[in-house]
């Protein structure tokens, strides 16, 4: 196989942890497709429904409140990026982890996880870090329905979401895989009104639209921040629920995914900067 694999299968089953902050329906997803698979579940916020769910599940949970470790522990309201202040935080967590597992985990999947992951964690952990991004994280950038409303700004057809590795950047690590296509002129209606406010104005980003759209007094910002959610929600149900499980379970578990540097290898074959594409290979068992 070429590049170093991610996880090599042996005499036991990948191991993961996973973490959430928020409802944990990603993780949902993940454990759904192989409840038996060992895992443990971490939070920055010990009271989140994720938490609850992997409980109930007589899952091992590990907890560390963000707010109260800065707080305490560094006298700071804000959870920092960088710094010595962020890495003591992903230390100590990341410490109950490996614990908990008696090991380090093969797997990390953010779940709804809504710390950014700091320097020294995804330095010692890549390319065993997994998140989820609500678009194609190639062109945009930003949490929930942003993504959304750049790509209907930006004149896109369809929209994706990815699975991508985690390192220091801003959701730019290597991409394992993109969601199949959901085309946008399902919405043609609702954004009539929206996409000539944008090629009247000439409009090429979000913000650029929302200062327009108030100083004109309408309401299309409202509208396409309405419609962004829509196909975020659509979006998480035929793209999220799908690629994550898939990427861990049929991918990353059976061995079939290796990396040298940024390229991506998948049953030996290298994949485009854009991972694997459900639109050309679907769920295939192998590409080879």
């Amino acid at each position: 196989m070429k590049g170093k694999p991610v996880f090599i299968p042996s005499d036991r089953p990948l191991r993961y942890a996973c973490g959430v902050s928020g409802s944990g329906t990603n993780y949902d997803k993940i454990y759904e497709a192989d409840p038996d698979m060992p895992h443990i579940v971490f939070s920055n916020a010990p009271d989140c429904s994720g938490v609850e769910k992997a409980k109930k599940r007589n899952i091992p949970v590990v907890t560390l409140d963000s707010r109260i470790y800065f707080k305490k522990m560094w006298g700071i309201e804000k959870v920092p990026r960088y710094g010595v202040e962020r890495n003591s935080y992903d230390m100590a967590l990341m410490t109950l982890v490996e614990q908990g597992l008696k090991g380090e985990p093969d797997l990390i999947c953010l779940a709804g996880y809504d710390l950014w992951i700091g320097d020294w964690m995804a330095k010692k952990y890549f390319p065993r870090i997994l998140n989820v991004h609500p678009g194609d994280s190639k062109k945009y950038v930003g949490l929930g329905w942003i993504p959304s409303a750049k790509a209907i700004i930006a004149g896109e057809k369809s929209v994706k979401s990815t699975v991508f590795f985690v390192d220091e950047s801003d959701d730019g690590g290597p991409i394992l895989i993109q969601s199949k296509s959901i085309l946008l002129s399902k919405w043609d209606e609702k954004l009539y009104h929206v996409k000539k406010f944008i090629e009247k104005m000439g409009i090429t980003s979000l913000l650029q639209f929302k200062r327009l759209s108030e100083q004109e007094g309408n309401n299309l910002y409202m509208i396409l921040e309405d419609v962004s959610r829509q196909v975020q929600e659509e979006l998480k149900q035929e793209g999220d629920w799908k690629i994550y499980p898939f990427a861990v379970h049929n991918l990353i578990a059976k061995g079939r995914v290796s990396l040298d540097g940024r390229k991506v290898y998948i049953d030996g074959v290298e994949m485009p900067e854009e991972g694997w594409q459900v639109d050309v290979y679907g769920y295939a068992e192998n590409i080879a």
